[in-house]
């Protein structure tokens, strides 16, 4: 497949989740207000799910565009962004301008993605690198030993205090580690630290390192989407209050991790970590409810820029959406060719002799301008398809006609690419 071609499919497929995203995460806060008051493993796995989709979706529309399933601009909704958050209309005219930038686009997206992804491994080799080479605490590995077996974990968890850290970090999946601050260990209280250690155990037993690890990746590669974090982040804070129940339980005194997590806020620790340790999420929030869990009401505040997000993605349904079958018009809409330029044949198409016809189908509006366009029967090559509706849609049309009356109506081109 040509690099032009591999492009625009990604390019495409970018602009296409910008709604994608919205309406996941719509139907994300949906489900989360539904399961406010429910088990927070529920509200994880409603979060886990948002998440997951945020990714298959737009896999699944790329594997379509390379394979040819798919026109090669889409539906109008891939529009809605560039049209409603700039304040104008969708048409065709947003559709011309992203064709034209979509290589800017997918650079920009690479070379931003290349970053977050270098970040990434870098917090990876900096935890391998801690947990070679720092050193142990014999008495605490042993604590941390007895902890194991209360969880039920069969794998060797070890031990490492790092002098430069905020807070406990639990990595690794086949050979875990608790990375602690060696601060910790001098400045708090054993049993609060051991209450701490316990919430890492948690983390350990569930297999969330492997989970928060797929999230990076998400938020690696979908990072331009607001959504993608807020649903990450929803994630991060369900799972430590679920980690919170779990260590809770083990321990049998709710009340003493509760206050090791309120000696942890008062240190003021950073939350920025690459795996989320026992200062993830709102840790006051996290506290009361250890002490005193309480019935959840719907915040409405709370549900404002969920709604806005919901009327955004409901707007450009309705400008994407075809409209019902209306009555055919007395006189079809005729384009005149002498008002666009002849389509130029793509170099790549001629090189890799490319041919076929393409069916497009045009909005004419009242004025002869054209409203909408789309793809209705794909040549096989969407170079050539692009190249022809780009052309096109800039062709001046005799608008259709009912009763003398100009009227807007749907018409079809066809344009056939042949070499001689």
């Amino acid at each position: 497949m040509m690099s032009a071609e591999i492009v625009a499919a990604v390019g495409w497929t970018l602009v296409h989740f910008l709604w994608q995203g919205a309406l996941i995460g719509c139907a994300t806060a949906v489900a989360l207000t539904v399961l406010r008051n429910a088990r927070p493993e529920a509200r994880y796995l409603a979060a886990c799910v948002g998440l997951f989709l945020c990714l298959a979706w737009p896999a699944l529309e790329l594997a379509l565009r390379l394979n040819g399933s798919t026109g090669s601009r889409g539906d109008a909704a891939v529009l809605f962004a560039a049209g409603l958050v700039a304040g104008s209309p969708i048409d065709e005219g947003w559709g011309v301008l992203l064709a034209g930038h979509l290589g800017w686009i997918v650079g920009t997206w690479a070379l931003c993605a290349l970053a977050l992804a270098g970040r990434m491994v870098l917090g990876v080799f900096w935890i391998e690198r801690a947990a070679s080479r720092e050193h142990t605490d014999a008495a605490w590995q042993q604590r941390l030993d007895r902890l194991t077996g209360q969880f039920g974990i069969t794998r060797t968890v070890r031990l490492r205090v790092v002098a430069h850290l905020a807070s406990p970090i639990t990595a690794g999946w086949w050979r875990p580690v608790v990375l602690v601050p060696a601060s910790l260990l001098s400045g708090m209280a054993p049993h609060l630290l051991e209450a701490l250690l316990a919430h890492e155990m948690a983390h350990v037993r569930r297999h969330d390192y492997l989970v928060n690890l797929g999230q990076n990746v998400i938020e690696t590669l979908l990072f331009y989407h607001p959504a993608v974090w807020w649903i990450s982040n929803r994630i991060r804070s369900e799972r430590e209050q679920i980690a919170d129940d779990v260590a809770a339980r083990i321990l049998g005194e709710p009340r003493r991790l509760a206050l090791a997590l309120s000696e942890l806020e008062k240190l003021q620790f950073s939350t920025h970590h690459l795996a989320q340790a026992a200062n993830g999420g709102d840790l006051m929030s996290r506290i009361k409810r250890l002490v005193r869990p309480d019935v959840q009401a719907l915040n409405w505040k709370a549900a404002i820029p969920v709604l806005g997000l919901a009327a955004l993605s409901v707007t450009a349904f309705a400008h994407a959406a075809p409209a019902g079958k209306a009555a055919e018009p007395e006189h079809p809409a005729i384009a005149d060719f002498n008002s666009c330029k002849r389509p130029d044949y793509p170099a790549e198409s001629i090189k890799q002799e490319h041919t076929g016809t393409v069916s497009l189908g045009f909005l004419v509006g009242k004025n002869g301008k054209v409203k909408d366009s789309k793809v209705t029967t794909s040549s096989g090559h969407p170079l050539l398809d692009d190249a022809a509706q780009s052309a096109l849609v800039k062709c001046r049309f005799k608008p259709a006609t009912t009763k003398g009356k100009p009227v807007e109506a749907w018409t079809k081109v066809q344009y056939v690419w042949t070499l001689e």
